[in-house]
């Protein structure tokens, strides 16, 4: 071949190979030995063993070099060069008219795509900690100060405890509760009252990540450690370092790594992906579930090991059912939020509007109570949100509106009445007590203390 033509090949970082009818090495240009390295010229080497990528699609390999099918192409390759580096290239099959070597032969083209695909997959894995980063900031609006709102014996058992954890900066917390109870704000407030300004505060939804990079975001990984690893990555666990890790919906965390996890907890070191060598990081750990953890352990979906480690301080928060006229304090703090942000002269509710806020169930909790109060600001006439104005997405039903419950002229037993309903609950619910709950709008941890109240579940 004409050196210029070669040297055209090796600007464009193209190669070619031509097989013979067994698929042998019958010539290359010398490109072809500079980007597929232990090649050289005169090898009489196997397509299968120079381009193992190909094994399993013999037919079509077949069907090129007969001719009975054009082409055939392979992307995105990937192999590490000599000095551990990673390649990528592509490779297109083509047949070779029989006229020109009086025999059937292959042509493969070979092209270098190691700079574009890394450009591509460092775009990629930017995008990637993008989203992150976004997920992990869409929680913390500017009305997220660190205060807990609320004056009910619940909201300041929360804030008690907040209190109690501050003077222990190095203590495991798990936080239980329904979703939308706060579980990412209390986690926050904890940190601001335990931690130095500068320490900082890394958050993850275990549940947002899919399985397989969730283990690479905790730990990181070396160079190399996988296909796309071209360049080396500090964990969420560095990046926690002298601050806190927040892992909310710990519950979603795989069963492989819920070993790793749990062996990190006790020795406070690990390993990147990729790495033999251990680090070490001071890092306080606060994870967080709407899962009951203790059924998942007995359906073997949690390690019990990995549950009693977390478990070593609990929080359960409150549903916002359970939190009386806190409610009206949340709504109205939501309501000079969004009143300025939209510039509305909303400044309250009225009386009408208060009652259906009070008596909702609110499954959503706190954060289904910001979208209501958002939207009605929106699109609230007067100076006060009526009740009108407020779309709740769990309508009392026809039914339940219709239903009268009359006291009967000798009285009644409340115990009585509330026992049945229990029962009858559970009974619908095929003695599931999570749907059981729902259906009387119960948390679970109420609906269990209420049969455990009545004996129900040993006497039936």
């Amino acid at each position: 071949m004409p050196a210029y033509i070669e040297q055209i090949f090796h600007e464009k970082k193209i190669a070619y190979a031509i097989f013979d009818q067994d698929l042998l090495l019958a010539e290359c240009s010398h490109n072809f030995t500079r980007i597929i390295q232990n090649v050289s010229t005169g090898s009489r080497i196997s397509a299968w063993e120079i381009f193992p990528e190909l094994v399993g699609s013999e037919d079509r390999v077949n069907a090129v070099l007969s001719g009975n099918k054009k082409r055939f192409q392979l992307e995105k390759i990937s192999k590490l060069t000599t000095d551990k580096a990673p390649f990528y290239y592509e490779i297109i099959l083509l047949p070779v008219r029989e006229k020109v070597y009086g025999a059937k032969r292959l042509l493969i083209i070979v092209t270098d795509t190691t700079a574009e695909t890394s450009l591509e997959q460092a775009i990629r894995q930017q995008k990637y900690e993008i989203e992150l980063l976004q997920a992990s900031l869409s929680g913390y609006g500017h009305y997220l100060t660190g205060d807990i709102l609320g004056e009910s014996p619940k909201i300041k058992k929360v804030r008690e405890f907040i209190g109690k954890i501050a003077h222990i900066p190095n203590t495991t917390v798990l936080l239980q509760g329904e979703s939308g109870t706060g579980k990412n704000l209390v986690a926050r407030a904890i940190h601001q009252t335990s931690m130095s300004p500068k320490a900082p505060f890394i958050e993850i939804n275990c549940a947002s990540i899919p399985a397989t990079l969730l283990e690479s975001e905790i730990f990181g990984y070396e160079k190399g450690a996988f296909t796309n690893a071209i360049f080396s990555k500090k964990g969420l666990l560095e990046e926690a370092d002298g601050g806190t890790l927040f892992l909310d919906e710990i519950g979603e965390l795989p069963l492989p790594l819920q070993a790793k996890f749990l062996s990190f907890l006790e020795t406070k070191r690990f390993r990147r992906l990729g790495s033999t060598q251990e680090k070490s990081v001071d890092v306080r750990i606060i994870s967080a579930t709407n899962k009951e953890l203790k059924e998942a352990v007995n359906e073997n979906e949690f390690r019990p090991d990995l549950f009693f480690r977390l478990n070593v301080v609990t929080l359960n928060l409150p549903p916002l059912r359970e939190l009386e006229n806190d409610i009206m304090i949340i709504a109205q703090k939501f309501i000079n939020l969004f009143a300025y942000d939209f510039r509305k002269q909303v400044k309250g509710l009225t009386d009408k509007a208060k009652a259906k806020l009070i008596t909702y169930t609110w499954p959503g909790n706190v954060r289904e109570l910001r979208n209501v109060i958002e939207r009605a600001v929106i699109f609230a006439e007067g100076k006060k949100i009526d009740a009108a104005d407020l779309l709740l997405t769990e309508e009392k039903t026809t039914d339940m509106l219709e239903t009268r419950f009359e006291v009967p002229e000798k009285g009644i037993s409340l115990a009585e009445v509330e026992k049945k309903l229990l029962f009858d609950a559970l009974s619908k619910a095929g003695g599931n007590q999570s749907r059981a709950a729902r259906l009387l709008n119960l948390s679970l941890d109420t609906f269990r203390y209420r049969i455990k109240k009545y004996d129900i579940a040993r006497n039936d």
